[in-house]
């Protein structure tokens, strides 16, 4: 089984300690709501552990393999293209996931976009909420 079926079996069980040997100790996770990347292993399995609170009925529909070059240092890696459906703060979620992968075939990237804006909007505010609440960030101003 390779990496990427690895991941899809960690996330179809919420399987934390999968996920933490998958990924690679300075794994780079960019999100479609936040400008730069959360960085490093126990920021990213933080988030993991967020992200499976918030979305319902999530369920990987696709996958393409190839390479692609990574936002981190500009090689082409192998990669996979994982496409999901979820639901998060009411709204239904279209998006895909994209995996590059190290030299022992652990994530070093990982790169979420999803649609529509309406519901990147209700992922961003759900999955803050998550992160403070863990302790993973601040709460926001004004609030």
């Amino acid at each position: 089984m390779n990496a990427a079926d690895r991941f899809r079996a960690a996330i179809d069980h919420r399987d934390l300690a999968a996920l933490d040997d998958l990924f690679t100790e300075d794994i780079r996770f960019y999100s479609p709501v936040k400008f730069g990347p959360f960085e490093g292993k126990p920021m990213v399995l933080g988030l993991f552990r967020v992200l499976l609170r918030t979305f319902k009925d999530f369920r990987y529909v696709g996958r393409y393999t190839g390479a692609a070059q990574t936002s981190t240092d500009g090689t082409s890696a192998p990669s996979e293209v994982l496409l999901f459906r979820a639901t998060a703060g009411g709204r239904e979620i279209h998006g895909i996931d994209l995996l590059h992968f190290d030299d022992d075939g652990r994530i070093k990237e990982f790169t979420v976009m999803v649609r529509p804006q309406s519901a990147v909007h209700a992922l961003g505010e759900a999955v803050l909420a998550g992160l403070v609440e863990d302790g993973l960030a601040p709460a926001p101003s004004g609030r």
